[in-house]
C-alpha cells in the first residue's frame, strides 16, 4: 500500500473502506475513506488518524515515504472514532514530539483512551506553528460537526484540511474529484450534508463567514472522508453556502406510509395538485424509502406534505420512526401540510402538524383527515392542498 501524492511532499496516506454499509444509521451504499495527510518539512507533520482496524494500512502508506518514526508533529482537527479510533496505536509507533488540537480535542481523548502521558498542546483559533516553509494555521470549528472539531490551513499551499466538513462517505480509487464521476461525488457530498452536517448549518454559515473575514486563498480541500477537492473547491464550498443557508428548489416531496391504500389514495391525488402548478414533485413511501437517500431530498425540497393512517392512537412506525429521524437533523425554512385516513380515533394528522411545527415549517391549513376510504370529495380536497404547497413552494422560491 502505497502515499498517493497531493504535491510536493505532501501526502494522501489514509484508508479506504470498501465494505462499510452503515454509519450509525447512514447507509454507505458506497463505502468510505478515513483520510490522513502526511507533509514533509523540516517538522514532518501527520494530520488525523484512522478508524480502529486500519492502522496497518495507515502505517504501509505512510512506510512508503518515510519511516513512521521520523514524524514530528500530529494534528488531531477532529476526535470521533472512524477518524481518532487508531490514535493509541499510531501514537506508540510514531512517538510524535507534540500533538496538536483543542482543549475539547485533549478531553475528549483522554475520556477515550484513559491516559494522560501524551504530548498534547492545545491550540485555538489564529494559533500558528512554522513547521519549516510551511506555516499550520488552526480554525477551531466547534460543532462541525463535534465540539472538539477544528481545521487546518497550511497558507505556503493555499490548502484547507477540513476535517468532516466537504466530505463524503464514498470509496473510490481515485484520490482526486477530477478523477471521479463528479455527479455521483456531488449526490454523496450532498447525503452527507443532508445526514451529518445539516443540523450544524448555522455553525457552517460562521464558518464560512470566518474564512471571508480570515482572507483564506483555498485552491485545494482536503476532507477526512472521500476525496480532495483540487479542480472544484468553489463548487463544493459554494454548495456549503446554499445547504446552510436553507436555499430550495421548486420542489414537493409527499412522504407517507399506508395501511389498505388509503392513505396513499390521498398521497397520490396530493401529488396530482402539486404537479398541476408545474414544481417538481418526488413520492416518498417510507416502507420502501431508504431514510439516507431521503434526506438528501429533504434538503433539497421547499415543500414537505406528510401522510400517514393512524394506528394505536399514533403514527405508523414507518412514519414515526422516519420523522424523528428528520426532525434531529432540524431541516428549516419548509413549507408543510398533513393528511392521512383513519378507522376509529384519527390523531395521525394532528401528530403530523406536531412534527412540522417542531421543524418551525409553515403548515398550510389543518391537514386533512378521512375515516376508512377518501371519496371524490375528499380526493378534490387532496388535489387543491398539493396546489396551495405548490404555489406557496413557488412563491418563496421566486422572492
Amino acid at each position: 500500500m502505497k502515499a498517493v501524492k497531493i504535491r510536493e511532499d505532501f501526502y494522501w496516506v489514509g484508508a479506504i473502506d470498501w465494505n462499510v454499509r452503515n454509519f450509525h444509521g447512514y447507509a454507505t451504499v458506497r463505502g468510505t475513506t478515513y483520510n490522513a495527510y502526511l507533509l514533509i518539512d523540516e517538522k514532518i507533520t501527520l494530520f488525523d488518524t484512522v478508524k480502529l482496524g486500519f492502522e496497518e494500512e495507515l502505517l504501509k502508506r505512510i512506510s512508503s515515504v518515510i519511516n513512521p518514526e521520523k514524524i514530528d508533529y500530529l494534528v488531531i482537527n477532529h476526535i470521533e472514532p472512524d477518524h481518532a479510533g487508531a490514535f493509541l496505536r499510531v501514537v506508540q509507533a510514531i512517538k510524535p514530539e507534540k500533538i496538536f488540537l483543542t482543549r475539547n480535542a485533549r478531553l475528549g481523548i483522554l475520556a477515550h483512551f484513559h491516559q494522560e502521558n501524551f504530548p498534547f498542546e492545545e491550540v485555538k483559533t489564529g494559533f500558528e506553528v512554522k513547521i519549516g516553509k510551511r506555516t499550520l494555521k488552526f480554525i477551531e470549528t466547534p460543532m462541525i460537526h463535534w465540539p472538539d472539531s477544528m481545521m487546518t490551513y497550511i497558507p505556503e499551499e493555499r490548502t484547507l484540511i477540513s476535517q468532516d466538513a466537504f466530505g463524503a462517505h464514498y470509496a473510490t480509487s481515485g484520490r482526486f474529484d477530477d478523477e471521479v464521476d463528479l455527479c455521483e461525488l456531488l449526490q454523496e457530498a450532498g447525503k452527507y450534508y443532508a445526514n451529518i452536517v445539516y443540523p450544524y448549518s448555522p455553525q457552517v454559515q460562521k464558518l464560512l463567514q470566518s474564512v471571508k473575514e480570515m482572507n483564506l486563498e483555498i485552491e485545494m480541500i482536503c476532507p477526512d472522508h472521500g476525496v480532495v477537492w483540487r479542480k472544484n473547491p468553489d463548487k463544493i464550498i459554494s454548495l456549503y453556502e446554499r445547504w446552510s443557508s436553507y436555499i430550495c428548489d421548486p420542489r414537493v416531496l409527499v412522504i407517507y406510509d399506508t395501511m389498505w391504500k388509503s392513505t396513499e389514495k390521498m398521497a397520490y391525488a396530493v401529488m396530482e395538485g402539486a404537479l398541476e402548478e408545474g414544481v417538481e414533485v418526488k413520492m416518498c413511501k417510507l416502507s420502501v424509502a431508504d431514510w439516507t437517500e431521503l434526506m438528501n431530498d429533504v434538503l433539497e425540497a421547499r415543500g414537505i406534505v406528510l401522510g400517514s393512517p393512524t394506528l394505536n392512537n399514533g403514527l405508523l412506525p414507518t412514519v414515526s420512526g422516519f420523522l424523528t429521524y428528520m426532525k434531529g437533523l432540524r431541516p428549516r425554512g419548509k413549507v408543510g401540510a398533513a393528511f392521512g385516513s383513519y378507522g376509529w380515533s384519527g390523531e395521525s394528522v394532528k401528530l403530523l402538524n406536531q412534527y412540522l411545527q417542531e421543524i418551525q415549517a409553515e403548515i398550510i391549513g389543518e391537514g386533512i383527515r378521512v375515516k376508512y376510504v377518501p371519496d371524490e370529495k375528499v380526493l378534490a380536497d387532496c388535489v387543491e392542498l398539493g396546489r396551495k404547497v405548490a404555489r406557496r413552494v413557488k412563491e418563496l422560491c421566486s422572492a
